[in-house]
């Protein structure tokens, strides 16, 4: 059978369809040898590389959402600064998020320390915020490189690497398939920034509004990468009808992508055979 990598790209809430994509492979018994993930892909694809199956993810993920008290404790905890800040003029970081401790409080302690603790190689994407370019991380601290992959602005205070200040990776390369070129026979690519359900035209809050207007070019990068060179297999699950934000409605995510299954069965299989 030939060997299949996997490219998994950003989009907020609506990448938890990740998850699903791996159950498929899992079903099939196929093991990716090498992953590459943006943003939530990153973070999805961390799970999947350090050996966590794909209902292993679907569990935590639906008990991370159906707890509600205890995402918004872990979220207060992940705060970049005091409330009490606001009266000094530090009205920014007492209303961000800390990436890294954001990852603290909800990435599951299976995941190691470090890259080299993974089961599978991992590329993680992050964008550096003044010399415009991508940065890729494949070893040293994971959680700091994950952190770093989902620190959109505005919502997140960027993560410091060295001189470096790095932001989400979707601002640079929000679907990292071209990463995976040359180390397997098959690339599978999941995007999941495509617009939202016909018929939907409410007027979203602040927060939304950005993370959209985000999605909006990072579907036109997208779009542009695949007319240049496109992965082998790519698969956009149908999640469009949910806010980018809407990680309590995990379950119903989850649900609205399962249809991928079938999909990337009958897809993949002639693919690994030819």
């Amino acid at each position: 059978m030939k060997s299949v990598a996997l490219a998994l790209g950003g989009g907020g809430a609506r990448g938890l369809a990740h998850i699903v994509v791996a159950e498929a492979l899992d079903e099939m018994g196929v093991k990716p040898v090498a992953i590459a993930g943006t943003s939530i892909g990153a973070i999805i694809g961390a799970g999947y590389a350090a050996g966590m199956s794909g209902r292993e993810m679907r569990r935590y993920a639906i008990h991370m959402a159906h707890n509600r008290a205890s995402v918004m404790r872990r979220m207060m905890r992940a705060r970049a600064g005091r409330f009490t800040d606001i009266f000094g003029g530090g009205l920014g970081d007492a209303t961000r998020l800390d990436a890294e401790l954001l990852c603290e409080q909800f990435l599951p302690d299976t995941l190691p320390e470090e890259f080299a603790g993974l089961a599978t190689p991992l590329t993680v994407i992050a964008s550096d915020l003044y010399l415009r370019r991508e940065v890729a991380f494949s070893e040293g601290p994971l959680r700091h490189a994950l952190a770093a992959s989902i620190a959109l602005p505005t919502i997140m205070r960027p993560v410091e690497h060295g001189d470096r200040v790095l932001v989400d990776g979707g601002a640079t390369n929000p679907l990292p398939f071209e990463h995976l070129r040359g180390r397997a026979d098959v690339i599978v690519a999941v995007e999941i920034s495509g617009p939202i359900s016909q018929g939907r035209r409410d007027v979203p809050n602040a927060l939304e509004c950005l993370y959209a207007t985000v999605l909006v070019m990072t579907h036109s990068i997208i779009s542009e990468k695949l007319r240049h060179g496109a992965p082998d297999l790519l698969l956009q699950p149908n999640v469009g009808a949910f806010r980018a934000l809407g990680f309590l409605q995990a379950s119903a995510i989850l649900r609205a992508a399962d249809p991928v299954k079938t999909e990337i069965k009958e897809r993949l299989a002639p693919l690994l055979k030819g």
